[in-house]
């Protein structure tokens, strides 16, 4: 019995429910920290690889709209993206142009190729794609956990308690 509890729990340590409760644990941490936000703003980022992958045209590359950023991320994450889009001024700061992925392309291109077990053919299709957006969303989930405790991390050494709490 002991055995199987272990083996579930090596398992689970990479199930999807994980990565989001990491996440959301580092961005609480982080805002548990941060306890004055403002301090962020016009603070650049020292290293562009920190928040990389976070960057896009419309932020100023400082720490205060990463800071934000990775609040957004989690309030959508436990309420729903339409939370998003209710509140106007964050549905202005998150324009997001939706395109096909290519899985959804090949998808299409594969199921028109499948002529005679339809179903099959598209259950199949459907547990590819599945699998493909579960990798890249917890890949997506384990950066954005590094980033907002990078940020933690960064915060603390700009108001001098870089060896608290770890």
């Amino acid at each position: 019995m002991m055995m199987q509890q272990l083996s579930e729990s090596t398992n689970q340590k990479n199930s999807l429910l994980n990565a989001m409760n990491r996440f959301i644990g580092a961005v609480n941490d982080m805002d548990q920290t941060i306890l004055l936000p403002s301090m962020l703003r016009d603070v650049p980022l020292e290293e562009e690889r920190e928040m990389g992958g976070l960057k896009s045209d419309e932020d100023e590359g400082d720490m205060y709209s990463y800071y934000e950023l990775l609040k957004s991320i989690r309030s959508d994450m436990e309420w729903g993206s339409r939370y998003a889009c209710a509140d106007e001024s964050r549905k202005e700061s998150m324009k997001i142009t939706r395109s096909h992925s290519s899985a959804s392309t090949c998808s299409s291109a594969y199921s028109l190729s499948c002529s005679e077990e339809e179903d099959e053919c598209e259950d199949e299709d459907l547990k590819k794609q599945f699998q493909f957006h579960l990798t890249g969303l917890q890949g997506v989930l384990s950066k954005l956990t590094e980033q907002a405790n990078s940020l933690t991390k960064r915060y603390k050494q700009e108001i001098g308690i870089a060896g608290w709490g770890q």
